[in-house]
């Protein structure tokens, strides 16, 4: 950094460093701070705006970011670290990189992270199914604000969010095992959705259209007042959809309403947070459940409520208090109870956690307890009801169910040295489901930063899953259920290397996953049309995986150009040891992306006009049986997105493209995605 020295015979004061990082301090003033080296005589004479200009010094963008980014607080432990403290590897994607993504869903956003597999059966998020580093849709768990909002009915309708993109501050990915943090839902990672909260009076909306009949409009309020503020928003989609079954009436056809509604209040002890969420959704499901019935359809809806607190001072207390509530309903013939009747679920799950921690000179000390309690009623899934309950707007009734609870009880120890963290704790963890008894589960990360660039990290983690409801019991429409699936168990080994300077950024890690009684979905093709899908536990699955990414900041790399400003690469691959006979189709455990490569740049066309790039590779493992009855391989395929943007000050307008050259590949079995997708949208600021 260039300084400029003023001649003086008295002591220089210099600032060397402020907490463990020379920018801590600046970036949490929230306003523009220079730097210089000043000597006490130059600051007794020089007026402010001379010393102002002899001495301005400002951080080149693309560092700004990257130390910004290092500064953010993520959930990879109990006690609340930074991203650049955390030994785990966590992908943020922050609030610019949403706005700028060719991406209508939070589902469209996570295809963009090399270690995410987001398989679509309808698109822009009508339903997705969301896993990490070669899992499973169950095997993840999904957070809203901290607060875990998975379905224990069944992964396929996790991603139903009550938030839209417009709503997000950002999105961490923690990737990995993480028992000892989040309990018996993240086998294999997790997705925090952390929402926006904004300190200023305002308001946005936002419109969009396109091809296949699709419309999306909606908008946010922001209301602050002194300590206490509330947020708005809504959303609605809806798409004619890109296919038509064989009798020649749509059949991915969408729409979705979201609404959320969050508050918070902050004094000098306590801070304070809630949220309430509704989604509804309808999507036509053409063959996504079974490829003999190409008209399917099916309707979920959810609500979503938390409080959450946290005490401030050396002791930390963070009580936290959830309900969630889904409704579900299928029909296998659209419309048509006379044929095959509808499947009607209504899930409830009520938690409580009671984490809490400690700052001491040896670091931060966490240690708590968590309930949760999940509950079904269906017409197909569990036990026989004593009392059948009425299926409101219907003469049918729930008749099974079943209830499980789940209580846990958690330690962990967070060292912070100068260069060197340490984070290792254990989870204890009982269900009543099957009669578990308590199950400990450790881990330990660390990680030791050697150079002013480098740091090295290591971990070893565990955890568990419990079956979901459907694995459990769905044995309806081909589908024959074990209720006497054993949980999930997973161990994982990783290390990797990050670096960090000005204008780059980039990391290397190696991991091995260890797999015990892991479920799937198999189906044996030699038994003709009578062959029907079974769930299983896999006695052991093992998986070595290798991740690299690299981002090259070009403001700061090359200043005297204003056309490149940023580019992006990320690899994944994944070698997993149990592959399947010929005859045998996995739905779930045994398919997964064994490459996966994802780039992406940043291109300033005019001083307003800007262009986002982004293109994918994929290779997938497993095969699926088309409606000839052939088993084929899905092999692998490239996408390109594209998003042209203009901003002014108040408004911007965008054209995106998805698919650019309008691939045909598949996901998901018999479901082709849609091929070349395109829409104008528009958004402005009050």
């Amino acid at each position: 950094m260039k300084e400029k020295i003023f001649q003086s015979k008295k002591p220089v004061v210099r600032f060397r460093q402020f907490q463990n990082s020379p920018y801590a301090v600046f970036r949490s003033l929230k306003v523009e701070v220079t730097i210089g080296v000043l000597s006490v005589a130059t600051l007794t004479f020089a007026t402010p705006d001379t010393a102002s200009a002899q001495v301005a010094l400002t951080l080149p963008q693309g560092q700004e970011k990257l130390y910004e980014l290092e500064e953010v607080e993520v959930t990879s432990s109990r006690a609340p670290l930074t991203l650049g403290q955390s030994a785990r590897l966590v992908t943020v994607l922050d609030r610019e990189a949403i706005a700028a993504a060719p991406a209508q869903s939070v589902n469209d956003l996570l295809k963009f992270a090399a270690g995410v597999d987001v398989r679509q059966r309808g698109p822009i998020g009508a339903q997705t199914d969301i896993s990490v580093r070669g899992g499973t849709n169950e095997q993840i768990t999904i957070l809203l604000n901290g607060i875990n909002i998975n379905d224990p009915q069944t992964g396929h309708n996790a991603a139903d969010f009550p938030v839209d993109i417009s709503d997000i501050e950002r999105i961490e990915v923690l990737e990995g095992p993480a028992g000892r943090v989040y309990g018996t839902s993240s086998l294999v990672g997790a997705i925090n959705i952390v929402t926006r909260k904004d300190t200023q009076i305002g308001a946005d909306v936002h419109v969009e259209a396109g091809s296949f009949g699709y419309v999306s409009g909606g908008g946010r309020v922001n209301l602050p007042s002194n300590k206490l503020h509330n947020q708005f928003s809504s959303s609605y989609t809806r798409s004619d959809g890109y296919s038509r079954s064989q009798a020649g009436a749509l059949n991915s056809d969408f729409n979705t309403l979201k609404l959320f509604y969050q508050g918070r209040y902050e004094n000098a002890d306590l801070s304070l947070l809630w949220h309430a969420g509704f989604s509804n959704k309808n999507f036509g499901s053409n063959t996504f459940w079974s490829a003999k019935y190409d008209d399917q359809f099916e309707h979920t809806s959810k609500i979503f409520t938390a409080v959450q607190a946290e005490t401030k001072g050396l002791f930390h207390f963070k009580p936290s208090i959830y309900w969630n509530r889904s409704h579900d309903r299928f029909e296998l013939f659209r419309g048509s109870e006379a044929k095959v009747p509808f499947n009607y679920h209504r899930t409830d799950v009520f938690g409580i956690n009671l984490n809490s921690y400690i700052e001491w000179p040896l670091g931060k000390t966490a240690f708590g307890a968590e309930f949760r309690n999940e509950d079904i009623v269906s017409t197909n899934l569990g036990e026989p009801l004593q009392k059948p309950l009425t299926i409101r707007g219907t003469d049918r009734q729930y008749s099974v169910g079943l209830n499980r609870s789940n209580l846990s009880f958690h330690l962990e120890h967070n060292l912070l040295l100068n260069n060197f963290t340490l984070s290792a704790g254990v989870i204890a963890v009982k269900n009543t489901w099957n009669e578990m008894p308590f199950r400990l589960y450790p881990g330990i990360d660390a990680s030791w930063q050697f150079s002013r660039h480098f740091k090295v990290y290591a971990s070893f983690n565990t955890s568990l899953r419990m079956p979901s409801f459907t694995e459990l019991y769905y044995s309806v429409g081909g589908h024959q259920a074990d209720k006497y699936l054993k949980p999930e168990e997973m161990q994982a080994y990783e290390a990797g290397v990050k670096y960090l300077s000005g204008g780059l950024r980039g990391s290397v890690s190696v991991y091995h996953h260890h797999g015990i009684n892991m479920i799937d979905w198999i189906k044996d093709t030699r038994q003709g049309e009578d062959a029907v899908w079974q769930s299983v536990n896999h006695t052991k699955l093992n998986a070595l995986g290798v991740e690299a990414s690299l981002v090259l900041y070009f403001l700061h790399l090359l200043p005297a150009q204003h056309f490149l400003h940023q580019f992006s690469i990320s690899y994944s691959y994944i070698d997993q040891d149990k592959d399947l006979e010929p005859y045998l189709q996995s739905q779930y455990a045994l398919e997964y992306l064994k490459h996966k490569l994802v780039m992406q740049a940043d291109l300033q066309l005019l001083r307003h006009l800007s262009l986002h790039i982004s293109y994918r590779y994929q290779e997938r493992k497993g095969n699926y049986q088309d409606l000839t009855g052939a088993v084929k391989p899905y092999g692998s395929y490239s996408l390109v997105d594209a998003r042209l943007s203009w901003k002014a000050k108040h408004y911007q307008l965008y054209f995106e493209v998805n698919n650019l050259f309008d691939k045909i590949y598949n996901d998901y079995g018999n479901v082709p995605q849609p091929g070349r997708w395109m829409m104008l949208g528009a958004n402005y600021t009050f």
